[in-house]
């Protein structure tokens, strides 16, 4: 074999391996051997439950300042998974249905199967009976008044960043501060190094731990241009059975924010999957209808 040949093989075992060409309804678990980006083409895979048909939640909310003083909400998430039959890859819907002065605030988002498609996201403001679009510069905004980003909560795609894997060992584990428990302990993980492709963003790079039992990110690390650790965000998994497959399933998040003392934690609840969710859910006339 010519020399010329055996590179344009090795080009294309290079991209075969890049290229992960991952399935919708089905499950994926991550492998030693992999590259960074094909375990993180996983882990986004299982974010946002593209191996379910579609997925609804409850979420307890807890805003906890400095002091201790603790503000509560309540959510109810929405997803439905589309990407083998159209152009859509999932559409999103998260709503507060509780208290009654922000009941009805809700975020709808629409992913498409092209990158190059922007997403689209509207915000629906009861008070104001008022959809507002959000544009990709707003993805850096406050989620709905918490520690998190819009972007970290229902935007942020796979192709937004690039991957580098730092190595493979036991995670140390967290403490869930809502509860005091410590989680993850002596999980096996894939850490991994992710650095944003937009420039001038509000974090330069991210260190992940991504579990090996079910390819789900357990937690993260914020760090600014000046290498200063900025924010954590700690995400609890459990696998819960669908006819017979093990759906990994988020359970808590928990955000901490090092510069303010501030922290955001969420409590989910009540997770169901493949409830034949209608897709009419997902429209900003829905939202104006809203039931919550």
């Amino acid at each position: 074999m010519k020399w010329g040949t055996l590179i344009v093989v090795f080009i294309l075992c290079i991209f075969a391996v890049e290229a992960l060409p991952l399935e919708y309804h089905r499950l994926y678990v991550p492998a030693s051997g992999m590259s960074a980006g094909e375990i993180m083409e996983i882990a986004y895979h299982n974010k946002y439950s593209l191996f379910a048909k579609d997925f609804q939640q409850e979420g307890n909310v807890f805003y906890v300042d400095p002091s201790g003083f603790t503000r509560k909400r309540i959510w109810e998430r929405l997803r439905i998974v589309e990407g083998d039959k159209g152009d859509i890859s999932y559409k999103d819907l998260i709503a507060i249905t509780y208290p009654t002065e922000v009941k009805g605030l809700a975020v709808l988002t629409w992913t498409y199967k092209d990158y190059q498609k922007d997403q689209e996201v509207w915000l629906w403001i009861p008070s104001l009976k008022k959809a507002r679009k959000i544009s990709a510069s707003e993805d850096d905004d406050a989620f709905m008044g918490s520690d998190l980003t819009v972007e970290e909560v229902s935007t942020r795609r796979f192709e937004d960043e690039t991957y580098e894997l730092k190595g493979e060992d036991a995670f140390k584990g967290y403490t869930l501060e809502e509860t005091g428990e410590m989680k993850a302990q002596g999980a096996p993980c894939f850490i991994i190094e992710c650095r944003p492709k937009k420039s001038h963003w509000y974090y330069d790079k991210r260190v992940v731990w991504v579990d090996k039992s079910h390819g789900g990110i357990i937690f993260e690390e914020y760090y600014d241009k000046t290498g200063r650790k900025f924010k954590t965000v700690s995400r609890e998994w459990d696998l819960i059975d669908v006819n017979g497959q093990r759906y990994p399933t988020q359970i808590s998040l928990e955000c901490k924010d090092l510069r303010t003392n501030h922290r955001t934690t969420i409590l989910m609840s009540n997770t169901r999957y493949d409830q034949g969710i209608d897709e009419q859910n997902f429209t900003v006339k829905a939202l104006m209808r809203s039931r919550w």
